[in-house]
């Protein structure tokens, strides 16, 4: 089996918890380079798109999944991905709280000024959504941009799942859904 190698930029301090880097998040507003084998929106990702077999992430219409050189999972809308997930195969007792999460945005991203728009915890989802914009020399601040990081325990597994950069809001409310609804099916006898 073949799971996520979470290799996103790391930020000191994230790595314990294996965080996509939220530097990269907020810095990058690229696309997916190098990104490879995609799947259609609707059907069951498996090993050979990047997941461990029977792991479906429900997908909006129109969205495609994507395996990128990392191996990471992205999906979003055509010719631009708005969602990172990375697996942690026997994480699930580590799942982060939206509290820790919020701390550790606060604690990594100093250089952006940031807007806590909603956080949630579930006993198998954590998420924090925020406004992000980075802070400029002159005391002012850039553009902002929505994000969302979350953390989905699925039986021993945890998925940690990010907005990628670029993503609008309504992308951004898009993948936290998919996120929150990531699904492992029990193997077929």
């Amino acid at each position: 089996m073949r799971g996520f190698a979470s290799s996103a930029r790391w930020v000191p301090g994230l790595e314990r918890l294996g965080l996509v880097s939220l530097v990269s998040l907020g810095v990058l507003f690229g696309g997916c380079e190098g990104c490879q084998k995609k799947t259609p929106a609707g059907e069951p990702l498996t090993e050979d798109a990047g997941l461990r077999s029977g792991v479906k992430v429900p997908l909006p219409p129109g969205w495609s999944a994507q395996v990128a050189t990392d191996g990471s999972f992205q999906a979003g809308p055509p010719g631009r991905p708005a969602l990172r997930v990375d697996l942690k195969p026997g994480q699930g007792e580590e799942m982060p709280s939206s509290e820790t999460l919020a701390d550790t945005v606060r604690q990594q991203m100093k250089q952006f000024t940031l807007s806590l728009d909603q956080e949630e915890d579930t006993p198998s989802f954590s998420l924090l959504r925020v406004t992000m914009a980075p802070s400029l020399a002159d005391g002012g601040v850039g553009p902002e941009a929505p994000a969302f990081f979350g953390a989905r325990r699925v039986g021993d597994d945890l998925f940690l799942c990010a907005s990628l950069p670029g993503a609008s809001a309504e992308e951004v409310r898009l993948a936290t859904e998919a996120c929150r609804t990531i699904q492992v099916q029990a193997a077929p006898r």
